[in-house]
């Protein structure tokens, strides 16, 4: 009888170590393009985003944790005008050649049931790493019907000052809040 209990506990526990697996997926970076908005002297908002990204998400939805894993090439900064691209990539602003990448990696993820909220991470820009917590506005997973792979994306959104990243150039006239928007998108590996 031992053996037998034995058995049917370790069998217990590989089930519900198995259903609380966490998930992994990886950044489909054509499909994930971190954005944001800046202030142009009050008179109009200056919109960018960055076309190279990659990366990790692991979810373990039935636990409510979790880990994020962001990596963008600064240089893949695109204003969709070539002339502030050049300027804002120099020394006065991003500082590419010095600062090759805009990184964030997560501390703690936030759930509401078992749909993700909300990210507490570290926001490493310019060289400088800060605490910035996203806002998951959407989230939502499908098996794709190309892949046949599960796929989740999200929208998240934050805000930021980007002098307290020592991108200080034009305050004032220019504001130093930043509203950053992510779309993303990452398949199951």
């Amino acid at each position: 009888m031992k053996i037998k209990h034995l058995i049917i506990a370790m069998a217990t526990a590989a089930t519900a170590t198995a259903s609380f697996a966490a998930d992994t997926y990886k950044i489909d970076p054509t499909h994930t393009f971190p954005s944001f908005e800046a202030d142009h002297m009050g008179i109009s908002i200056l919109r960018g985003k960055f076309t190279k990204t990659e990366g990790t998400v692991v979810l373990d939805r039935a636990a409510k944790t979790g880990s994020i894993d962001i990596t963008i090439d600064a240089d893949s900064l695109d204003f969709g005008n070539e002339k502030l691209n050049k300027h804002a990539k120099n020394e006065d602003m991003f500082d590419v050649a010095k600062f090759k990448e805009v990184t964030y990696k997560s501390k703690s993820i936030t759930y509401k049931g078992d749909v993700p909220v909300s990210v507490e991470g570290t926001l490493t820009l310019h060289g400088v790493s800060k605490p910035v917590t996203l806002t998951i506005n959407k989230f939502k997973c499908i098996i794709h019907p190309m892949h046949k792979k599960e796929v989740c994306g999200a929208d998240a959104s934050a805000e930021f000052k980007r002098t307290d990243f020592g991108i200080s150039y034009a305050v004032p006239p220019f504001a130093p809040e930043v509203k950053l928007a992510i779309q993303v998108e990452a398949v199951k590996n």
